[in-house]
């Protein structure tokens, strides 16, 4: 049985634009009330940002996202000093008798996890940490006081925590393990390729005014190209931007014409190119 509380954000979801299934939504919903992080792993297309996005929309809350990439630190992630202002600060005060408190909060520079922290005192906060597994071994070290006490310790500030707990999704395409003591801290959900049903109902979201002819021979090429052997297999994403742009065209379904005119939404390499026009002919039977 789906509890009501699910299927309620399964409703809301969809009306932020979202198609999610119950065990996508349960997940959601559990992180939310037990005040855990969501780590969303799967393909890139699949859906994991948009699914932290839509869930913000969904509830209400402010969204807040910090990308991740190799060398992300603390100053980038967390907090830094307006060093700017300070210099200026201290020019100012340069004939008065005491300095002026350089490390205080008026010279704070707050980055998204230090911005949700302080944001979750006025309004519930969604905190998107996106691509985790591009950051490296360090970064992600640091995240584990984060994902633990939703506290950040500032050595001049002290120890800032959330007057509530921000619901933290991550997101990993898989390009590197990602370690045990970061995974305990998470509820965990895969996002795989959509089932054809799913994918349709996806875009019959994003194209309500679209023929059943399209959308299905949409889902049905998609079906056939993710079958090859492709240096990156299309996602939900290329799935949509493939309907929009045959429609665009006029197209009311994927034909020679419409497939040779707009394969490049869907097959983004060179290589997988060349691939699909080794096997064009099966892919338009």
């Amino acid at each position: 049985m789906v509890p009501r509380a699910v299927d309620d954000l399964i409703a809301k979801l969809l009306g932020a634009g979202y198609v999610a299934d119950a065990p996508l939504a349960t997940a959601m919903v559990l992180a939310q009330t037990i005040g855990r992080a969501i780590l969303l792993e799967g393909e890139p297309g699949v859906g994991k940002s948009e699914a932290a996005r839509s869930f913000a929309t969904a509830t209400g809350a402010t969204f807040l996202r910090l990308q991740c990439y190799e060398g992300i630190d603390v100053a980038q992630a967390v907090y830094d000093w307006n060093y700017a202002k300070q210099t200026l600060a201290v020019r100012a005060d340069a004939d008065r008798a005491s300095s002026p408190d350089l490390f205080s909060d008026a010279f704070l520079l707050r980055r998204p996890l230090l911005a949700a922290l302080d944001a979750s005192a006025t309004a519930p906060v969604v905190l998107l940490i996106d691509e985790i597994d591009r950051s490296d071994d360090e970064f992600e070290a640091f995240l584990l006081e984060f994902l633990q006490d939703f506290a950040i310790t500032i050595p001049e500030l002290g120890t800032i925590r959330a007057a509530r707990p921000p619901t933290v999704f991550l997101t990993s395409n898989r390009t590197r393990e990602l370690h045990d003591a970061l995974r305990r801290r998470c509820l965990y959900h895969f996002l795989g390729a959509p089932t054809p049903e799913h994918e349709r109902r996806v875009l019959r979201l994003h194209l309500p005014g679209a023929g059943d002819e399209l959308l299905d021979s949409v889902v049905r090429g998609v079906e056939r190209l993710r079958a090859l052997d492709l240096r990156k297999r299309p996602g939900t994403a290329e799935t949509i931007d493939w309907a929009k742009c045959i429609a665009s065209l006029g197209g009311t379904a994927v034909d020679a014409a419409t497939f040779d005119a707009t394969i490049g939404a869907v097959v983004k390499h060179a290589d997988d190119v060349a691939t699909v026009a080794e096997h064009r002919a099966e892919l338009l039977a």
